[in-house]
């Protein structure tokens, strides 16, 4: 469990005014020192993610905040930061003073994240100090049940994990990366380039992650370069149920697989995994409208140092103008820079987003629908703009998982 992915992790924010107690709390739940913990309001400054394990909940990220009551104008940017957090929060907990009780941060933030849908649980810290409060007008005050606890004394601790096993969302891990578009004892040819921004002497996350989900599913799988796909066919005495390329690959390698053997792309698989993939093939179908000019966002979900012929600054600029015959407006985003100003672009390009995790992926679906801006992912705009996206998306469709495709170099 502890080389579990970060993204892979139930992402837990730790909310509350400073000096509530939300760092010792951190320490209670994991039995570790792992939080600083000071009397000085206002210690931990900005967001810090913090992946462990809670058993028995098992791998977890807890992000410990800024106090949602911090002041001036430094403190107000990072009340801010607090508040973006639940973008990628699975569960939410509030933590109460229990020797002050809540007042009007804790009810606008408890607000916040019932407005957003997300699970809450509430916590009176320091019980150890206030053992007569009321908490059953704290919770009518706020709307949420309160958990009495005392980190420093890990009086409660044991309620409130089985409080956020119980409120934890059951989907949250999101589908399959694969292993509902095949069956046990098939085999998948995983095809993966070697290229100067492959990690040397590794493969990169969305590959190991697609390559265990094989193995969770009893399939075989047969990892080949770019250039070895036809042998590969070759070689197997049965065709194999599915070949799943590097989407940079995807040209080269459609035109090693027979028509009758389902192909697609890691990307395109993340775009399900991650998101709503119905949602970037609507996007895809919006390049046909795209005219010299159009402003268009490339965001990537992690940060890298470009090398050659970068996917994200390189090849898809290239093969994005290539298509509208002129050049087009780029503007580039990284990190957890997701600029809020969707309006200002005609269309978004996002990469395969295996470094965020679901919640924050479909966040950020959610805020280019609700601007009105189409988007695509890395591997959906490549398959559509080399005419193979309705061949990428039979998978899908022979699995049940109906998503139209579109027209190809339309």
């Amino acid at each position: 469990m502890q080389a579990t992915p970060r993204s892979n992790r139930l992402h837990i924010a730790i909310l509350g005014r400073r000096n509530a107690g939300k760092s010792s709390l951190i320490n209670a739940l994991t039995n570790q020192e792992i939080a600083l913990v000071s009397d000085v309001p206002g210690t931990t400054t900005d967001p810090v993610y913090k992946a462990m394990e809670i058993l028995p909940v098992g791998p977890v990220v807890i992000i410990d905040t800024a106090g949602i009551d911090d002041t001036g104008e430094l403190g107000e940017l990072r009340v801010q930061r607090t508040r973006r957090v639940l973008e990628k929060a699975d569960i939410a907990i509030v933590v109460v003073d229990a020797t002050l009780g809540p007042g009007k941060y804790e009810r606008s933030m408890v607000a916040e994240i019932q407005r957003r849908g997300l699970p809450v649980v509430g916590v009176a810290n320091k019980m150890d100090l206030a053992c007569s409060a009321p908490l059953t007008l704290w919770e009518e005050e706020l709307g949420v049940q309160l958990t009495p606890v005392s980190a420093r004394t890990r009086q409660g601790i044991d309620v409130l994990k089985e409080r956020i096993i119980g409120v934890a969302p059951k989907d949250w891990e999101g589908p399959a990366i694969i292993g509902d578009l095949i069956v046990p004892g098939d085999t998948v040819i995983l095809v993966v380039p070697v290229d100067l921004e492959a990690p040397k002497g590794r493969l990169i996350l969305p590959q190991v992650q697609t390559l265990r989900d094989l193995l969770d599913h009893d399939a075989h799988a047969l990892v080949v370069k770019e250039d070895a796909v036809a042998t590969a066919i070759g070689q197997l005495k049965i065709r194999p149920a599915l070949v799943v390329t590097d989407s940079q690959a995807f040209e080269t390698v459609s035109r090693q697989v027979p028509l009758d053997v389902n192909l697609t792309s890691f990307s395109i698989l993340f775009a399900r995994y991650k998101g709503d993939l119905s949602t970037l093939v609507e996007g895809a179908r919006h390049v046909a409208s795209l005219r010299p000019g159009a402003r268009v966002l490339i965001a990537e979900a992690c940060t890298h140092h470009p090398i050659g012929d970068d996917i994200g600054r390189v090849k898809i600029p290239r093969w994005l103008e290539a298509r509208v015959g002129g050049k087009l407006d780029f503007t580039w985003a990284a990190g957890m820079d997701f600029p809020g100003n969707l309006s200002d672009f005609d269309l978004v390009v996002h990469c395969g987003g295996c470094m965020i995790n679901r919640k924050e992926m479909l966040y950020r679906l959610a805020q280019a629908r609700a601007a009105g801006v189409p988007i695509v992912n890395y591997g959906v705009l490549i398959a559509y703009l080399h005419g193979i996206l309705e061949r990428a998306l039979m998978p899908f469709n022979k699995a049940g998982i109906l998503v139209q495709a579109g027209a190809g170099r339309g």
